[in-house]
Parts: C-alpha cells; structure tokens; sequence
C-alpha cells in the first residue's frame, strides 16, 4: 500500500477516535465559545479540536516517514503555533500576543533555511528575493495561518475547505514526484476529515485556533518545502489557488473595514458565509456552496501545472477576477 494512503488512515482513525475525548476536556477546562452578536452558533460549544487533528498528524507522520532535519523542524514550528492556539482557546490572548507567537513559529523554519529564496518570472528566469526572503518567508507563513482561522465561521467549513486544498496538493505533489509533500499533506488531510465528523453541522466541536492556525502553518510550510525542494515555485501557487477562498474572503475584510473606517482586525458579520446566510441560505446549504467553490479553485490549481507562464497568470486572472464579481454582487465590501 503506498505510503500516503498509509498516513492518510492513521491520521483519520486517530483524529475521530480521540475527538471526543478532546471535546471532554475542553468543557471540563472552560475552552468554549459563547454565543455572541457575532457568531452563528446558539449554544456554548467547547473548542481545541485542533488537538486531535495535531496528533492525528503527527502520529501519522512519525508512523510513516524518516524523520528528517526539515520534517524535525516543521514538527517543531508546528507544535510551537499548537501551543499559542491552545493558550488562546483556553485564555483569549490578545491579538498582539497571538501575532508575536505566530511570527515566533514562522521564525523557526527561516532561521533553519527553510525559507522562500526565489520566485519564477512567469516572463523567464527567476526574481531572487535576497534579503527580502527573511520576511517574505514570515509573511507567507502568518498570512495562511490566518486565513484559514477566519475561515471558521460555520460549522465545518474551515475543515472541509482545507480538507479540498489538501487533497488538491496532494494530487499535485504525485504528480510532480513531491512524495514527501504528499505523505506530509495525506497526514494532515486524514486528520481533518477524521475531525469534521464531529465538526459538521450540526457541531458538536470546534478546532479553534488551535486547530485552524495549525492547518494553515502546515499548509504554508509544506509549500515551502515543496519550494525548495522542487526548484519551483508552483508549490507555492498551487496551495495559494486551492486557498483561494478563504484568502480572498480575508482580503476583502481587510478592505471593507478599511472603507467603512473601522479597525482591519475588528470582527465584522460581512465574510462571504455571513452573506450567504444573509441571503437566506442555511448553514449547510452555505457550507456545501463553498466546499463546491473550493473544489472548482482546486480543479484551477491542478490545471495551473499543466500551463506555462502567460497562460497561467491570464488563468490566476480570470479566477480572481470572478470571485471578486461574485463577491461584489453579494456585497461583500458593503459595511454589515
């Protein structure tokens, strides 16, 4: 059986077999949201999902690869993020203190070479990042592990969305012979999907930030990894594109709070899922709607590894400008 099929059912089985000793332990420690004017669902719900979807992946990446200096390293970042979600989810830490443990944990991949150097001119050749590479790297890293935590919003969806974009790199990855990628992003797929029984609507639980920046500091620095590994940058792109939504969603709060003259990390009920709902749709039907988006973004992805340079930036181009159309006819950018 190969290998990622391997980490992908370890991960799986663990994750859904220790949820609901998670979910225990959240309500006995008080880790629960609160219904608030905010949020969508009605009842206390405890958090820290995230811990099972981390030791399903960890156990199935331990389980099923050679534990190289890179893979130490991730593991290592991974933890550290881990641990600020945790925190969080028990202590609501201030913004501030959350960003300083984010950057801490990117800071752990650049300081051991694990860092973006260079990106292909789609033109010819390549633009070489220089002293830039330190704090693009960061940058790269903290923006997923943000995006896919405001994505949490509706029962399953943050999961299901990362769920698609992971089994997305994994069908790139076999296909440009990335099987470390492949195995690392079947691990964290199996841990997901494993959690989301519990997690889909009706929620019994959700990952919290622990879960969600976890997702995304593994999503950004498997990319990098892939980066450097496979002298191209398509391992950047293609986990960008298959995020597409969430990263999108993210740009236009920062831009609507912008225009409407509030605080860019103010909450606000304008995300795509709080329109979707606005517009009659239930929290399922909202759901299915942006998992079916998220596979389309995937499909786009996919096909960018089959196209070369202009033809892949008019690609890129037509998918933001229709998600920006379609954002624009939900008013999206309009103050809620």
């Amino acid at each position: 059986m190969q290998t990622y099929v391997v980490a992908f059912a370890i991960a799986l089985i663990i994750s859904w077999f220790l949820t609901p000793y998670v979910k225990n332990m959240a309500v006995r420690i008080g880790a629960v949201d609160k219904p608030d004017p905010r949020r969508v669902h009605k009842g206390v719900m405890p958090r820290l999902g995230g811990l099972a979807i981390f030791a399903g992946f960890v156990a199935a990446v331990l389980m099923t690869l050679i534990v190289s200096r890179d893979l130490a390293v991730i593991l290592f970042g991974a933890s550290l993020i881990v641990l600020v979600g945790v925190l969080d989810d028990v202590y609501q830490l201030p913004a501030k203190v959350k960003l300083t443990g984010q950057v801490a944990a990117a800071a752990v991949l650049v300081v051991f070479d694990i860092r973006i150097e260079w990106l292909n001119n789609p033109m010819g050749g390549y633009f070489y990042l220089e002293y830039l590479s330190v704090p693009f790297t960061i940058f790269w890293v903290v923006s997923f592990t943000n995006v896919v935590n405001l994505m949490d919003g509706l029962d399953g969806l943050a999961a299901g969305v990362s769920a698609i974009a992971s089994v997305t790199i994994i069908l790139v990855a076999l296909q440009q012979g990335f099987y470390t990628v492949a195995v690392l992003t079947a691990a964290l797929a199996g841990a997901i999907i494993g959690f989301i029984r519990y997690n889909f609507n009706p929620a019994t639980i959700f990952m919290g930030d622990t879960g969600s920046m976890f997702i995304g500091y593994i999503l950004a620095a498997i990319s990098i990894l892939g980066a450097v590994k496979s002298a191209t940058t398509i391992a950047l792109v293609v986990p960008a594109v298959a995020l597409g939504l969430p990263i999108m969603d993210t740009a236009f709060a920062i831009v609507r709070r912008h225009l409407n003259g509030k605080p860019i990390f103010k909450p606000d009920k304008g995300h795509f899922h709080h329109r979707l709902l606005a517009m009659g749709l239930t929290q399922r039907q909202a759901v299915i709607l942006m998992y079916l988006i998220s596979a389309g973004l995937g499909l786009g992805a996919i096909l960018l590894t089959e196209i070369d340079g202009v033809y892949a930036m008019l690609l890129v181009s037509a998918i933001v400008a229709g998600v920006c159309f379609c954002a624009k006819k939900i008013g999206i950018l309009n103050d809620h």
